[in-house]
């Protein structure tokens, strides 16, 4: 009857392989996809007002207000920006559009009016300042999941939302952080905290969504901040009048209108 106890324990061992299976940690990269998916790729287009307060050190205040246009191409592969500037006034008819190419460098381009010039951003210019602020060109349109590997970290809790919190850095050496911690709402996707580090235990900047609101049954993160640790200083963004599935024509997306807004959508 020697075989009587090996029998029981193989069906326990049998027994727990579900349990294990279950407890096992999430898939990072599918989280970072489906957080991506969630910030930025919100129904097929998008269009909204925005209202950006960049806030020094010192607590002045300057406000820039600005209609931002989006175009999913494929769903999250090719996607477009388009943004056009309405004040203040030394701000004015400036306008950014953004061809965003997963497999490849992101296409960027600013025109400024002042002077009339098209600029072509180039992809060693992600990680600058957009328009002054403390937000990058790439947290504009978003870095791709792709370009970082990733860690699962642990589940947790932020202000009473339970998060998945994930570790990424890049693939390649990258000014922009050197690692980056994110902070993923189980329920809907949206990322809620991400903190950049370039060097030691303290974060160079933090992003955090202050505020997320359902619009046409889309859960959207619809006001923004990211505070710049090392200058003590930070830009919030308010996005308002926000407006999903808009049929935007891909003819918005070329540097002709970078000069020539389209005025079926800004006003």
């Amino acid at each position: 009857m020697k075989t009587l106890p090996i029998i029981l324990a193989a069906a326990i061992m049998l027994m727990s392989l579900p349990a294990l299976a279950g407890n096992s940690s999430p898939d990072p990269e599918g989280l970072m996809k489906e957080a991506h998916m969630a910030m930025f790729y919100a129904a097929d287009d998008g269009i909204s007002e925005v209202e950006m307060k960049i806030v020094n050190s010192k607590g002045k205040e300057r406000v820039r207000q600005f209609t931002m246009i989006r175009l999913d191409i494929e769903e999250g592969g090719k996607q477009m920006y388009y943004t056009y500037f309405r004040k203040p006034h030394d701000v004015s008819r400036l306008t950014f559009m953004v061809h965003k190419l997963p497999d490849a460098n992101d296409s960027r381009w600013i025109y400024v009016p002042s002077v009339d010039l098209i600029k072509r951003i180039s992809s060693d210019d992600k990680g600058s300042s957009f328009v002054g602020s403390d937000f990058t060109y790439e947290d504009v349109s978003g870095r791709h999941w792709t370009e970082d590997t990733h860690s699962f970290v642990r589940e947790d809790e932020y202000n009473g939302r339970a998060v998945y919190v994930i570790e990424s850095k890049p693939n390649e050496k990258y000014k922009g952080f050197t690692s980056k911690i994110t902070f993923i709402d189980r329920e809907n996707h949206l990322v809620l905290r991400e903190e950049y580090y370039t060097k030691g235990d303290t974060p160079a900047r933090i992003f955090t969504a202050e505020k997320v609101e359902t619009i046409d049954g889309i859960a959207t993160s619809t006001f923004r901040k990211m505070e710049n640790v090392k200058k003590n200083q930070y830009t919030t963004v308010e996005f308002s009048d926000i407006r999903y599935g808009c049929g935007v024509k891909e003819s918005v997306f070329t540097e002709r209108s970078l000069k020539n807004p389209p005025r079926e959508y800004i006003k």
